[in-house]
């Protein structure tokens, strides 16, 4: 079953959205280590669409979570803001030194690292984010 959430594309709607997303995983026996991925994920994209999609204050996110029969969680976002894939960015250059490191890169780095797929389609106008992870 898919469930969505609307909000605004705000910081101060994260909470939101990532209880939103991690709503009912403990009865389902998901790992704490798998929620923390998927939290991590989740904020890191969510916190990019909120700085970088829209001037403030002026869009919104849609959210869609569904849990497939075989324990697959799907998560995506999907904004009406810039076009921007978000996967085409190169990773970071991990070996430098924290003070050489170019700023950005990291967070979607991670947020990748930490789920078991991540895709982006740009459709109809919207930046469409999937992120998929066993739950277990």
């Amino acid at each position: 079953m898919k469930e969505t959430l609307i909000v605004p594309a705000a910081d101060e709607r994260l909470d939101e959205v990532v209880e939103f997303v991690l709503n009912g995983l403990d009865a389902r026996g998901c790992p704490e280590v798998t929620q923390l991925q998927i939290e991590l994920a989740v904020e890191e994209i969510f916190v990019n669409i909120a700085h970088y999609a829209y001037p403030p204050g002026h869009g919104s996110v849609t959210v869609t979570r569904e849990i497939t029969p075989g324990g697959l969680l799907r998560v995506t976002l999907s904004d009406s803001g810039t076009a921007y894939d978000p996967l085409e960015r190169p990773g970071p250059e991990l070996s430098l030194p924290i003070e050489e490191k170019p700023e950005g890169g990291l967070g979607i780095f991670m947020a990748r690292k930490s789920m078991d797929r991540t895709y982006y389609e740009h459709r109809g106008g919207k930046n469409i984010l999937t992120l998929e992870k066993k739950l277990r």
